[in-house]
């Protein structure tokens, strides 16, 4: 059977094509976004700040919570629910002294990490290397890497040793605040470690131990570093801090860089979910575009298959000769189609780092298991399409093969009607129960959409018969080549099927995620208007503004009312789970409002209170009232009571809190806005009393950097998507073109011209993509509508006009180019041979 399949394949090369391509293009997009997904996975901090200590002890980085339930025979079950935290709990002031004690320490390191906001005299802001944080230590923090002096002295209180890299671009004078206040500070000294300029994930700046403190605002330090004697026994040292060490994390070896401060580490838990999905998408189009490629290949090959009948072949002889011809044709594209992934996962990744997406620091890394992972994962696909797809084909009669058109023989409605039941039930579930004004709210409707897809794919010649008949019609009208392409395409309604779906597919997916997309950015951005709304102007510092600062310039004279805002995250449970979700600490003066959060029930402030939006309070049913644990930043948990739901939540967060208990909780813990109300001359008031200040109009804000960023990545994702579709829908016509030679051959005999069949085939792809973008449009609008609806009570199905009409052009236009160019190379304007297969 293989010698067999391998004789097909010689012979019938340009049949395999399409196959081909799909297959290459498949697994180069399986393989690329699995490297993403394993290399972000696997990721670590590129450099390590402990290096030089044997052990290093930190507070909790995590919240963690045991639950312990009781099933049937007196069966305990207990999980453990964990949840990262973006600080860190200080230790015991004392901690270090008495590990100090321990056998074979040579010396315990306080190490007081705080992140800095770091500039010059004249307004510049420096950040480390790739823009990475700036992180404060005290000086004597500087062996654990080990920094060394490379010019200069230690620094004495009121004075700071750079880093090498911060050191070029910054003066003698350095500007640095933190949450406890700004400070001027003279630059004495560079250190750096052994042959680097610092470190790659962090810029660093060394204050004097007696300075770091007060600068940090903390009571303890935020790690304890230990120097051991050579050849001290590391494990036994590690069991005896632990002992002294309480709930604190105890790390060795490898581990070490995990006991720095979490906000001075590269963050890799938003491009695990951006890059799961990127694995998602592309390997639905994938396995979607080469399950169609695969069943199409088949269905011209009916002549074929009945000749092997003739010739005694067996139904079960036929099914293992189309897989042993999928499994080579695959196996054969995975020889290319594994490299690509590899360039295909560098080029996103190099944008993706370009829109800070992903850290700096992340790096693609090649992994032999995921692109054997992909490779097979394609043969299996084309293995399983080909058997598929020949259940049927194989059984054709063999007198097919005397006759003009070979047909498939009938049935298999049923699995048809069971799949579409199955699939369109799951999407009417994802739509109904899911909340899709939450976070998973994009997520979900991409896989409602994949779902919907199915079901169109399922129901193909059912739905393709219904439209073809009146889009025929509509379009078939006008001389004799769009009657003839009307009568076609209403004929052969598996054909039509199988050309429209990948159209179906390139419009319904790429459409929904473009306008939902859009739609949360035009959401977000008119609640920030409407938020700012009521402020006369908002100030700013370019180095960083303090509570204490914002609090001054909202006792300026004049200023009738202001908003504080100081951006942070918070954790909360529901049902024995932490969660952590984007909040905001506030602090509101004087009498007139400075910030609209369209609070529906309750009133904002208060000792010991919070807010929550509405979506927030319908997850976790929370009432006006209730008191609910909450874990800071830096994990402090408090009980607050919930004394107001508001509305406008958008880019702002889900939770508010007393701006003081921010401040006081979070290692940043700097002011992100201050929203004034004034009359008279504020600003030159504020000029005169607060240096560097910046006070622009409040004219509404538009999307923050990391929202803009997130949408350049959907967008890239979109790019991807819509290249992959796009060749499947020109190597479809392709095949489906190609497959019709003798049909052609049979009209340049009968008389028509070149030109006519020109002209028939743009009408039959015409009406094509005009029930492919019909189906697609459907899809598009139920999934578009539900999502617009959830989000804020308001039906949409065209939420952008404009990417509406470029994705119908563009994907209308690329299927006639795709239906029209194929023919010009299988008719050129010479005849072509008649007997020709």
């Amino acid at each position: 059977m293989m010698r067999l399949a391998l004789s097909t394949l010689r012979g019938h090369r340009g049949s395999h094509l399409g196959t081909f391509v799909a297959a290459l293009l498949a697994i180069a997009l399986l393989a690329g976004g699995g490297l993403l997904l394993a290399s972000v996975l696997t990721a670590r901090p590129p450099a390590d700040r402990f290096a030089a200590a044997a052990v290093v002890v930190a507070g909790p980085h995590e919240v963690k919570l045991t639950t312990t339930t009781t099933k049937k025979k007196d069966k305990v079950k207990t999980k453990v629910k964990t949840e990262t935290l973006t600080g860190s709990r200080t230790l015991p002031a004392d901690l270090a002294g008495r590990l100090a004690a321990l056998p074979s320490v040579t010396a315990a390191v306080a190490d007081v990490a705080v992140p800095v906001r770091a500039g010059t005299p004249d307004g510049r802001v420096l950040r480390g290397a790739d823009g990475a944080p700036v992180i404060g230590h005290g000086w004597a923090s500087a062996a654990l890497t080990p920094y060394t002096l490379r010019s200069g002295r230690p620094p004495n209180p009121g004075e700071v040793v750079l880093d090498a890299d911060l050191a070029r671009r910054a003066g003698d004078t350095l500007v640095i605040t933190t949450r406890t206040g700004t400070r001027q500070v003279r630059v004495v000294g560079v250190a750096a470690p052994d042959g680097r300029d610092g470190l790659p994930a962090q810029g660093a700046i060394f204050l004097a131990d007696a300075d770091i403190g007060a600068v940090a605002g903390t009571a303890g330090p935020t790690a304890v570093a230990l120097l051991a004697a050579p050849g001290a026994d590391t494990a036994a040292l590690a069991a005896a801090v632990r002992d002294l060490a309480g709930d604190a994390g105890v790390h060795t070896g490898a581990d070490r860089v995990r006991a720095d401060l979490p906000g001075a580490l590269p963050d890799y838990i938003g491009p695990i979910s951006i890059f799961g999905f990127v694995l998602g998408l592309t390997g639905f189009a994938a396995v979607f575009v080469l399950t169609g490629t695969v069943t199409l290949s088949v269905r011209q090959r009916l002549r074929e298959l009945a000749l092997l009948r003739t010739a005694g072949a067996t139904p079960g002889q036929l099914r293992r000769l189309l897989g042993a011809e999928s499994v080579l044709v695959a196996g054969v594209a995975a020889l290319g189609g594994a490299p690509l992934g590899i360039v295909v996962a560098e080029v996103v990744a190099a944008r993706f780092r370009q829109l800070a997406v992903v850290p700096a620091q992340f790096e693609v890394r090649t992994y032999a298991f995921v692109l054997v992972a992909a490779a097979v994962a394609g043969m299996l696909v084309t293995f399983a399409a080909a058997r598929l797809a020949g259940r049927r084909a194989v059984r054709i009669a063999p007198t097919q093969a005397l006759t003009e058109t070979a047909n498939v023989p009938a049935g298999g409605l049923a699995p048809r009607l069971l799949v579409a039941a199955v699939t369109t039930a799951g999407a009417v579930a994802l739509l109904t129960f899911v909340p899709l004004d939450g976070p998973l709210g994009i997520g979900m409707s991409f896989v409602a959409t994949a779902l919907l897809l199915c079901a169109v794919a399922a129901l193909g010649p059912l739905l393709v018969r219904l439209l073809t008949g009146p889009i025929s019609r509509v379009l078939g009208t006008g001389g004799a080549a769009g009657w003839l392409a009307a009568l076609v395409t209403r004929a052969e309604r598996r054909r039509v099927a199988a050309v429209a779906v990948p159209l179906v597919l390139m419009f319904a997916v790429n459409a929904v995620m473009l306008l939902n997309n859009a739609l949360v950015a035009d959401l977000a951005e008119s609640e920030q208007a409407a938020r700012t709304a009521p402020a006369t102007a908002q100030v700013s510092m370019p180095a960083g503004l303090d509570l204490g600062t914002a609090r001054r310039v909202a006792g300026t004279d004049g200023v009738t009312g202001a908003a504080i805002t100081l951006p942070t995250r918070v954790v909360v449970a529901q049902g024995g789970k932490p969660q952590d979700y984007a909040a905001q600490g506030l602090l509101t003066t004087g009498t007139a409002p400075a910030l609209d959060l369209s609070v529906r029930e309750g009133a904002l402030g208060g000792p010991e209170t919070f807010a929550a939006s509405a979506y927030l309070t319908r997850q976790h049913g929370w009432h006006v009232g209730d008191e609910v644990p909450v874990w800071l930043a830096d994990g402090h948990q408090v009980r607050l009571r919930l004394s107001a739901v508001y509305e406008r939540a958008r880019g702002f967060g889900d939770l508010v809190l007393p701006a003081g208990l921010v401040a006081a909780h979070d290692p940043a813990g700097l002011v992100g806005a201050v929203g004034l109300r004034y009359t008279g001359d504020v600003p030159a008031r504020l000029a005169a009393t607060v240096p560097g200040v910046r006070v622009t109009p409040a004219l509404g804000a538009g999307p923050a950097g990391d929202a803009a960023n997130q949408q350049g990545g959907w967008e890239l994702l979109m790019v991807i998507s819509l290249g992959f579709t796009a060749i499947a829908v020109v190597n479809t016509f392709a095949i489906a073109t190609v497959s019709r030679r003798r049909e052609y051959a049979g009209l340049r005999l009968a008389g028509a011209t070149p030109g006519q069949l020109h002209r028939l085939a743009l009408r039959e792809a015409l009406i094509t993509v005009a029930v492919g973008l019909t189906l697609g449009a459907i899809v598009t609008g139920v999934v578009v509508a539900t999502f617009s609806t959830a989000q804020d009570g308001i039906t949409r199905i065209v939420v952008d006009p404009l990417t509406y009409l470029a994705m119908i052009g563009g994907v209308g236009g690329l299927g006639l180019l795709a239906g029209l160019l194929p023919i010009r190379l299988v008719v050129p304007r010479r005849s072509l041979p008649a007997l020709e297969a």
